[in-house]
């Protein structure tokens, strides 16, 4: 196999270091499946010393957590694991099973990426955090109870009493995590797996977790590997890097040398698929420097950012801005927000929950208004109204030139309104019925609307595929035989089908991997471009919405709390919580990206002073 670089450096200790902690020699993971051995790690070679993190970075498939999963015994029966892999100089692989749970926990604990799954929700994470201390240490209920509390207190969770008692679905993303890390370092262990620690949090959430991360790395000096395939998080911790591809590290090297210098075609792909925030799409304005704008608009003075940049930047806004200004849309809008509150209904005894208020938002023909915010803002329960799936509870929505506001909506109107309107959803496994070839599923909503049938039903959807670029002979095919970014592109010809003037599309990246991502954003752009339709693209992702957005809305607790061009929201944010959320975007580029922590760490302190 010619298709991987090892540098022997990452694996050799130097001179005046420590003992690994963890030490993996050929390693090789195999699944048995009809009758066949199907690899997914090959001959892998690492290793961490304490207070290190090794970042395992590459795309879903790569065969990262499977191997990590293999040091711990966690694979299903159907698995085969051979080489060596030592902790703390002594051998894991080959031991009995009650070694191996002896380990686990105590010498070695995840944390998982869905911390709701991972926990149990039927007792409070104080209990687990017990259980998990007393299992592998002698103490009292009463010495484990104040383990555990001074667990959560290092956790930097607010109210650790609090958390105790609580259920896991009583606590927030970003608190459930900080529950479950709390319990991986209950027993002081000498290596911590992280496996996609971030992934399902909020941007600003994620650093948060990540300075957690840091700071307990410093305090209680334990090797930590982590895995992901998000690279603004590797340049935010990783110390060094090893890229895997189809269960093979292929590179090697400290953080600096793989984001500065990376030596394989695969790695160079890899860093030039991430959308970097202030980059923009291919026809956008000029690059911008948003932490010089975010530290020239707030009057944070940054050591590592010259003052003359911070001048040059803030005379660049100004004529930047100037021109946003300038720019006037055209035509009739296509969605229209006046004051609008959106409610979810009464449902048994859970009473209506206004989830949006105030709202105001045009969005022109052929324009992409990007709507981010955390997790809880409201930004999908505006894309679900768009489409008439919630109801309009004040104020006024006109979608394509018709009012679907709660006193003129009716069922014939709102069948109308949908022809004009299409939607991709973050999930394509399941927005599509499983039993249904693709082709049916894009060729259904032309034939329930009655616009084609038969032979010319036929030639629209191959012309969708073409448009999609996806084969033709895709189209007797079913979802499960497709790829993740495949399926997404089946969805976006489905909503294509009617020749919508309005496109929803709800987190339709998030669930992809970075270089799958970057293609169906580009797909998504030329689709766009060719077509013509305006598209209110909701997202927690700001590097997304850069690449793709005329015009940005930032919401926050059911409200729009600024909007404007890219350029006004990005060389010029006003609110405080706009500020937060771009410095909180991790850069992946380690230099940069401690400018940024820096930058968050004294808006922070200027936001609580």
């Amino acid at each position: 196999m010619t298709d991987f670089i090892t540098l022997d450096p990452a694996l050799t200790p130097a001179p005046g270091k420590s003992e690994p902690v963890l030490e993996v020699r050929g390693l090789s993971v195999d699944f048995g499946v009809d009758k066949k051995w199907v690899p997914a790690a090959i001959g892998l070679n690492y290793e961490v010393r304490a207070g290190e993190v090794l970042a395992i970075v590459g795309e879903s498939g790569s065969g990262k957590s499977a191997s990590s999963m293999a040091l711990l015994g966690l694979l299903p029966s159907n698995s085969r694991v051979t080489g060596s892999v030592k902790l703390a100089g002594k051998e894991l692989l080959g031991t009995d099973e009650a070694n191996i749970r002896a380990v686990r926990g105590k010498d070695v604990a995840v944390i998982f990426q869905e911390p709701m799954t991972a926990l149990n929700p039927v007792y409070t994470v104080g209990s687990q955090i017990v259980e998990t201390v007393r299992l592998h240490s002698e103490v009292s209920p009463d010495e484990a109870r104040l383990r555990a509390l001074r667990m959560l207190e290092l956790v930097e969770l607010p109210d650790p009493e609090k958390a105790f008692r609580s259920y896991p679905h009583q606590l927030s993303g970003g608190q459930r995590q900080r529950a479950m890390i709390a319990q991986s370092l209950s027993c002081d262990p000498k290596l911590l797996i992280a496996d996609e620690p971030t992934t399902a949090l909020d941007v600003t959430v994620q650093a948060e977790i990540l300075d957690l991360m840091r700071n307990l790395r410093n305090k209680l000096d334990s090797a930590i590997v982590l895995i992901t395939h998000d690279m603004g998080v590797v340049a935010d911790l990783a110390d060094r890097i090893a890229v895997m591809r189809r269960g093979v590290i292929v590179e090697t090297g400290t953080a600096a040398e793989i984001f500065h210098n990376p030596q394989h075609e695969y790695t160079k792909a890899l860093l030039a698929a991430v959308p970097h925030l202030g980059q923009g799409g291919a026809g956008s304005a000029e690059e911008v420097d948003v932490t010089a704008a975010l530290a020239a608009a707030t009057k944070v003075e940054l050591a590592s950012i010259p003052e003359e940049q911070l001048l040059r930047r803030e005379r660049e806004n100004a004529e930047a801005l100037a021109g946003a200004r300038a720019a006037i849309p055209q035509g009739q809008p296509v969605l229209e927000l006046t004051d609008v509150a959106i409610e979810y209904p009464k449902q048994g005894r859970v009473p209506a929950f206004r989830a949006v208020e105030g709202a105001n938002l045009v969005i022109y023909p052929g324009q992409v208004v990007g709507l981010v915010g955390e997790s809880g803002s409201g930004k999908t329960t505006i894309g679900r109204a768009a489409v008439g799936l919630l109801p309009v509870a004040a104020g006024s929505m006109k979608v394509v030139g018709q009012d679907i506001s709660a006193a003129k909506r009716n069922g014939r109107q709102l069948h109308e309104m949908r022809r004009h309107v299409g939607m991709v959803f973050q999930d394509p496994s399941s927005s599509l019925n499983p039993r249904l070839p693709i082709g049916e599923s894009i060729g259904e909503p032309m034939f329930l609307a009655k616009v084609a049938k038969g032979a010319e039903l036929q030639q629209r959807i191959e012309a969708l595929l073409d448009q999609v670029e996806l084969p033709r002979n895709y189209r007797n095919r079913y979802p499960h035989e497709l790829s993740g970014g495949q399926k997404q592109r089946v969805g976006i010809a489905r909503a294509l089908s009617l020749k919508p003037k309005l496109m929803v599309a709800d987190e339709p990246t998030s669930a992809l991997d970075v270089s799958v991502q970057a293609k169906v954003l580009d797909l998504f752009q030329n689709l766009q471009k060719e077509l013509g339709f305006a598209c209110l693209f909701v997202t927690h992702d700001l590097a997304v919405v850069d690449v793709l957005a005329d015009r940005i809305c930032v919401m926050q607790r059911g409200r729009i709390v600024e909007q404007g061009t890219r350029d006004q929201i990005l060389r010029n944010p006003q609110e405080p919580y706009t500020q937060r959320l771009l410095a909180a975007v991790p850069l992946p580029d380690p230099e940069k990206q401690r400018e940024r922590r820096e930058l968050r760490a004294q808006l922070l302190e200027a936001g609580t002073s």
